[in-house]
């Protein structure tokens, strides 16, 4: 332990600048797991449900969480799906075995509802593709059947189904998590890199402007990270746009410490993911850069979900829906700042996913909905985290992990609006038991004032929300912050979430 009394400080200026934010750092994910679609945002006979079967409860929320992106249907789902049994009329619509999560898939809920589920809840939709069973065939007829005005086969199938006008989806991931051996139809690199590239060009060949994720290693802990990365890339370089990280953290052993400086390992896995992009950049002589899509991040309790038994093919059983906790906030909260803090490449983000599974929003079928603690870092960020970041960089307090050995116990990130010169900091402090002492010198900054410090700690770091309690955890305003001669003054609560706006 170093300086531990002594004040986190750092400097604004926004001559010093990382990237602006792209809307879409702000998205979520639904996939066809657990209760995330079926009871979760579709409950035909809900008394919230809308016509449509989706629970206006549950969309109100969405739109207050802000988010912007939504991918969907998959996730390891994808790699079994076929598109065309969730479009035409329900009744006549097959059951299926989904292999991903040994369940019974209804199909109940489709590609049309997904579309008139994401224009409510103002989200883009993202498409994933299944490259793992299928492949540029079936990837062309989804594209004619969603894109194209009519006069085709496929255009005017979706015409028959009562929507006139095509859906107009453009953003599309090729595949999904294709390197993880669990995934139904996995590849080696050399075999995704191709596929994805044929798929790509074809998909090119009737819309240019579309924008393409490719498959990233499905964790840094892969054996063939970066490898991976590298070789799909040199195939598929000048068709795509984005590649894809997938990163997930959790508490091991008790070492709070080290889960609370997760998002070391994502900045680090985040950068590792640019190298290898800028170095097959460098190897093609491309002037193009490669922007990243971290379509999957969130807290989530792994080793609890492989302790539990799979269910015999259930319709929508409970699966991974785990109850967070104040310091699960607090974890989260510094995963959006470590993406925050990246902007410059990192154009697209997913939490996975939206509700109940490993979800900031939780639901009970024929009841009520509610906010998980890590709704409020989510909703903040994506409210206030517009604009362009300013780099931060820390001077302060320190303290050992296990993990990552010596980490800065303030972790932040700012941004600025430039039209209005309103500054928002993100900060988490990381110490359990110490409240930190902030300065932040603003230079050439026109904010003058303070208009809010919201704060999300608890004394219990255990506390969390629940059908029973469902406001137990709350922000709450900050005390003490002041501007004055040009420095920000703040006191950060131990293990807290911090949203400083100046204006």
């Amino acid at each position: 332990m170093t300086g531990n009394d002594a004040p986190a400080r750092f400097t604004l200026d926004p001559a010093f600048g990382v990237g602006t934010v792209d809307p879409r750092l702000f998205g979520s994910f639904v996939e066809h797991l657990g209760r995330c679609v079926y009871t979760g945002i579709f409950e035909p006979g809900h008394p919230a449900a809308d016509e449509a079967g989706l629970r206006q409860d549950v969309l109100a929320l969405v739109r207050e969480l802000g988010v912007t992106a939504i991918r969907y249907p998959g996730g390891n789902f994808v790699s079994g799906y076929k598109w065309e049994d969730g479009v035409g009329p329900v009744e006549d619509r097959p059951r299926r075995l989904d292999l991903a999560w040994r369940s019974t898939e209804t199909n109940r809920f489709g590609l049309g509802e997904f579309i008139d589920f994401a224009t409510k809840a103002g989200g883009e939709p993202m498409m994933a593709l299944n490259l793992g069973t299928r492949g540029v065939a079936e990837a062309l007829e989804l594209q004619e059947y969603a894109n194209h005005p009519g006069g085709t086969a496929l255009s005017d199938r979706r015409v028959a189904h009562g929507v006139k006008d095509p859906y107009g989806i453009r953003l599309w991931c090729l595949g999904n998590e294709l390197d993880g051996p669990w995934q139904t139809g996995h590849k080696t690199a050399e075999e995704y890199g191709r596929l994805a590239a044929e798929t790509a060009r074809a998909m090119r060949q009737i819309e240019p402007g579309l924008e393409l994720v490719a498959c990233g290693s499905s964790g840094r802990s892969m054996p063939t990270f970066a490898e991976w990365e590298a070789t799909v890339l040199t195939q598929t370089y000048d068709l795509v746009d984005h590649i894809s990280l997938h990163a997930y953290y959790q508490e091991h052993d008790g070492d709070r410490d080290s889960f609370l400086a997760s998002a070391v390992d994502m900045e680090s896995f985040i950068e590792s993911v640019v190298a290898t992009c800028d170095h097959i950049g460098a190897r093609l002589k491309s002037k193009k850069r490669i922007s990243l899509s971290f379509d999957e991040w969130n807290v989530w309790y792994q080793t609890r979900h492989h302790e539990q038994p799979s269910p015999d093919w259930a319709e929508a059983p409970r699966l991974l829906e785990d109850n967070y906790t104040v310091t699960d906030a607090v974890v989260f909260g510094s995963l959006l700042i470590a993406l925050l803090r990246h902007a410059d490449r990192v154009s697209i983000a997913c939490l996975a996913q939206l509700v109940n599974v490993i979800a900031t929003i939780m639901t009970e079928p024929g009841g009520p909905a509610w906010k998980q603690t890590t709704f409020f870092p989510f909703a903040q960020a994506s409210r206030y985290g517009r604009g362009r970041v300013l780099q931060v960089n820390v001077t302060g307090p320190a303290h050992e992990t296990a993990r990552y050995g010596e980490v800065p116990l303030l972790h932040a990130t700012a941004t600025v609006d430039e039209e209005t010169g309103a500054v928002t900091i993100f900060a988490v402090n990381r110490s359990l038991e110490k409240a930190l002492p902030l300065e932040a010198a603003l230079r050439g900054v026109a904010a003058g004032r303070v208009v809010g410090h919201s704060v999300l700690a608890d004394e219990d770091p255990e506390a969390s929300n629940t059908l029973a309690d469902p406001e137990r955890v709350v922000p709450h305003e900050g005390k003490g912050t002041t501007l004055s001669d040009g420095t920000l003054r703040a006191t950060l609560e131990p293990m807290s979430w911090n949203v400083i706006r100046l204006a």
